[in-house]
């Protein structure tokens, strides 16, 4: 296994990379802080991948087999998806978040600080303590960075995560989404959303290419399930039918507190669950 690497970017972040694992943090408060909160975020990040690693056979189970984690973020990601059960997802559906969120707590714990984030590929922790904001970009075509909106993140919002899911993303999927933003009180919970409800923008058409997942990869978590692989071509009401079908998702997952709220995009066209309106340029 490679060794971790830790460099020091422009303003003021700090980047850790480690097999798949890619980070990009910021603190800001005392500068002595900041340092010790950067320090125990570094001290940390070469525990996570072997930790999980060791783990990877029962954290690509299905929640609904009950499957073990013992290392922290396993754990942590475990308890993200347990409560969309009997949904199927797998642990591995919040791994991103529940990385971002360990080193955040991990942060938060060596240091008091204003403000801070980690951005796991996307999936992104965010603290803010009172009287402070962060903006975060939302991504309306994460391949290619094109935002259509800024986030501004305060205590008092009770975000404390913000992930983007859909097909145009680093992980398979099994719906049509362009994007699924997902705003939660933690990555994990907002990472395991994302990728649930960017499975449930679907519709039957045959614009839509899949092949099984394990085609692709054969280590993946979904096996033979059918992943997108590419959209030549979809009407008008095909795309209505498959963003009202994630939409349903969203707002049921609203209703049940798992998540503060989404927005899903697909060929330019937006639904909006628990958001009055998309957060403006």
């Amino acid at each position: 296994m490679d060794q971790p690497v830790v460099q020091r970017l422009s303003g003021g972040r700090l980047h850790l990379s480690h097999g798949p694992i890619d980070v990009v943090l910021r603190a800001w408060g005392a500068p002595a802080a900041v340092v010790r909160a950067e320090a125990a975020a570094v001290a940390l990040f070469p525990t996570i991948l072997p930790g999980l690693a060791a783990e990877l056979t029962e954290l690509r189970r299905p929640v609904a087999e009950s499957p073990r984690a013992a290392h922290p973020v396993a754990r942590r990601m475990l308890a993200a998806c347990a409560p969309f059960a009997p949904i199927f997802v797998t642990p591995m559906a919040a791994v991103a978040g529940a990385v971002a969120d360990a080193l955040l707590a991990a942060m938060r714990g060596a240091a008091p600080l204003s403000r801070a984030y980690v951005n796991d590929g996307g999936d992104i922790a965010v603290f803010a303590a009172p009287g402070q904001a962060l903006a975060i970009g939302l991504a309306a075509d994460p391949a290619h960075l094109a935002l259509d909106g800024a986030l501004h993140v305060t205590a008092e919002s009770g975000i404390g995560g913000v992930a983007t899911s859909g097909r145009r993303g680093r992980s398979f999927s099994l719906g049509i989404a362009d994007a699924v933003t997902v705003l939660a009180r933690d990555a994990a919970r907002a990472d395991a959303a994302a990728t649930l409800i960017a499975n449930a923008v679907d519709v039957q058409s045959a614009a839509i290419r899949r092949v099984p997942a394990r085609q692709l990869d054969p280590d993946s978590d979904l096996e033979d399930r059918p992943v997108t692989t590419d959209v030549v071509g979809l009407t008008g009401s095909e795309v209505a039918a498959a963003l009202d079908a994630g939409l349903a998702r969203a707002e049921a997952f609203f209703g049940a507190g798992h998540i503060i709220g989404a927005a899903l995009r697909l060929r330019g066209e937006v639904r909006l669950a628990g958001l009055a309106r998309l957060p403006a340029p």
